[in-house]
């Protein structure tokens, strides 16, 4: 993607189901693992590189031994460094106690991190925070084994204010205003009323508190705990939670937005926001790894037990269609196909804008993950020179000579690495025009393959801002003078926020918003901005289910086409000689592409939960007020 967009995080779970000595005599460590742990973050780093943390925990350890570890960083890689820090520490131990080495019963009471139930998240720094108190796993400490929960999750929620609000009412006194410290406290609240009422019944039927801890850990039902905390979550999630017993689960939110997938077998459970890497760590089958359903928690006792457990009522399946198009590893044998499908279905689009003259045409991409979506446009375009083939060569009937069936089969689609993502510059120097300057280096070109008499098509995965479109791609793409610069989107066109775990907080930054804008003034509408204002305002007091998303009547007087047509323009400056058109994905299309995946609320403003019209409408009154703020 040339627009820089950060998603929230990725989760990593993984239960071993075998004492640590099994694991030992058939793969060689106890460290088993801790090291498909490590796997299993580096193969989901591409969901987030500012931060990863690690828990776990160690199962029926005595009193007075440690049994919870924890280690987070923010440092420039983060997974590495805090996998360093571990291996550093088991080292050391090894180096003093060398009698450890095939003592797995000494490794485990004496060396942190190896335990048989383990929590791995990565992240990207959100609302410009990024200290290390801000990554997951977070940690809810009691002395009661039972009462300590660690938290992790890819998730949003739209509705944090009402959910502090819950907790005050509940006699808490959070330390933070933020979800993850609200989430976990609303679910710590139900885990200490739970744990108490058990003990209570314990008590009353004769045990004392050392006998009653193992029965609470056989008793505690999770799924419970998760329904009475989850009542009023409005937002996108994958959480995942580890009890300080063992206990372990995993909750999807009930419209399936944020992914999560499992694979389980009798020595292991793991948990994973992308289908791949389970596929790719623990070699199982593509249909061996199973998506958790939308509402439905994965439980894993600490017996070993596991149970998939429906724990909210399921909405209409809206899972993230960005997560698709982008985010996701497009090694997922489903994303491969549709995102290559995306690329295949821009193409009547695209023939119309070169007036089917493929043999004038160079075809490209923006490296490096709208690769996938480039193959299926080309193959499109092989389909449509195959047929011109077919036609001219029937047309020639018997007269055609051998020389002229050559010259007609040796046309062929003219495929080239045109843009190269350059290194990774840092725009150091704060100074407008000193910056500009920078950023147009970002990416360079290929030289010497365009001729002036050239269309030049390049497929984007999406324009979001299209800052680095018109800052940098289109300038260096002009210096090779085509005759036509046609740049594609594989997404539709972004023009609501996003608030459910996607960096898209305000709307005056999409570059679709700015051409609906610039529209409205030219054709002297711009009073439906001050009536679409006052609608806002005047819903600021309804529940959430009575909001009604206004800002799409800021769209609604114009075609797809003109909105795109005004995208070009704005793109394209004074500076840039040749003629550029920018053409996106169709809704439709997409939906076809992605017919199990049909969360757009970016590209429709159809959200998925109540909280959604609330943000989007607030997101307009503060651009509308000029406040900097995000909308949740």
């Amino acid at each position: 993607m040339s627009d820089a967009l950060k998603h929230e995080c990725g989760i990593a779970v993984i239960r071993l189901l075998k004492p640590l000595e099994f694991y030992k005599e058939k793969y060689g460590s106890a460290f088993y693992g801790v090291n498909k742990m490590y796997l299993m973050m580096e193969k989901q780093h591409n969901r987030g590189q500012d931060g990863a943390g690690l828990a776990s925990i160690k199962l029926d350890t005595k009193p007075g031994e440690r049994y919870i570890s924890r280690v987070r960083s923010i440092a420039q890689q983060p997974i590495q460094d805090i996998f360093a820090q571990i291996n550093d520490r088991v080292n050391k131990e090894f180096k003093e106690h060398p009698e450890y080495m095939d003592d797995v019963a000494a490794q485990k009471k004496n060396i942190p991190y190896i335990g048989e139930v383990l929590l791995g998240h990565v992240r990207y720094g959100t609302f410009g925070k990024n200290s290390v108190e801000s990554v997951h796993p977070f940690l809810r400490q009691n002395n009661w084994m039972h009462r300590n929960l660690i938290m992790a999750g890819n998730f949003n929620m739209t509705n944090v204010k009402e959910l502090f609000s819950n907790l005050i009412e509940l006699g808490q006194h959070p330390k933070e205003y933020t979800d993850t410290i609200t989430i976990m406290e609303k679910i710590g609240h139900f885990l200490d009323d739970a744990v108490s009422k058990i003990y209570r019944d314990l008590k009353k039927e004769g045990y004392n508190k050392q006998q009653a801890s193992p029965l609470i850990a056989e008793r505690l039902k999770v799924g419970k705990i998760l329904k009475r905390a989850a009542k009023n979550w409005d937002g996108g999630y994958a959480m995942a939670g580890l009890i300080g017993h063992g206990d372990a689960f995993v909750l999807r939110d009930p419209a399936g937005i944020r992914p999560a997938y499992y694979y389980k077998d009798d020595e292991i459970v793991v948990v994973a926001s992308e289908r791949p890497v389970i596929q790719t760590v623990f070699n199982v089958k593509f249909e061996d790894v199973k998506e958790l359903e939308p509402g439905q928690a994965i439980i894993t006792k600490k017996s070993g037990e596991v149970r998939l457990k429906q724990i909210l009522e399921p909405l209409e399946r809206k899972s993230c269609s960005f997560e698709r198009i982008y985010f996701s590893r497009g090694s997922d044998a489903e994303i491969y196909q549709e995102r290559k499908m995306l690329g295949r279905l821009l193409m009547p689009k695209v023939l119309k804008a070169i007036n089917n003259d493929t043999k004038n045409t160079v075809f490209s991409f923006i490296p490096n993950t709208a690769e996938t979506s480039f193959f299926g446009m080309i193959e499109t375009v092989e389909d449509f020179i195959n047929k011109k083939k077919t036609e001219a060569i029937l047309n020639g009937q018997r007269s055609i000579s051998a020389e002229d069936v050559t010259e007609i089969l040796s046309e062929r689609a003219r495929v080239e690495k045109i843009a190269i993502k350059d290194v990774k510059l840092r725009t150091f120097i704060t100074e407008d025009s000193s910056r500009d300057d920078l950023v147009a280096h970002v990416y360079d070109v290929t030289y010497g393959v365009i001729k002036p008499t050239d269309n030049l098509v390049i497929i984007d995965d999406s324009i979001v801002r299209g800052t680095t479109l018109k800052k940098s791609i289109l300038k260096m793409l002009d210096r090779l003078n085509p005759k036509k610069i046609i740049v594609v989107s594989s997404a539709p066109q972004i023009r609501y926020p996003d608030c459910y775990g996607i960096d898209m907080a305000n709307l005056e930054s999409l570059v679709a918003f700015q051409a609906a804008l610039a529209l409205l003034k030219e054709n002297n509408m711009y009073h439906i901005i001050d009536d679409v204002y006052k609608k806002c305002i005047e819903q600021t007091e309804l529940k959430d289910k009575h909001v009604q998303n206004f800002v799409k009547e800021v769209y609604d007087p114009f075609t797809d086409e003109q909105i795109s047509d005004k995208i070009s323009e704005l793109l394209s400056d004074e500076t840039i000689k040749t003629e550029v058109k920018v053409i996106f994905q169709g809704v439709d299309c997409l939906h076809k592409a992605c017919p199990e995946h049909l969360g757009d609320w970016y590209f429709t403003g159809n959200y998925p939960t109540n909280g959604g019209n609330r943000v989007v409408n607030r997101a307009f009154i503060n651009f509308y007020e000029g406040n900097n703020e995000r909308a949740y």
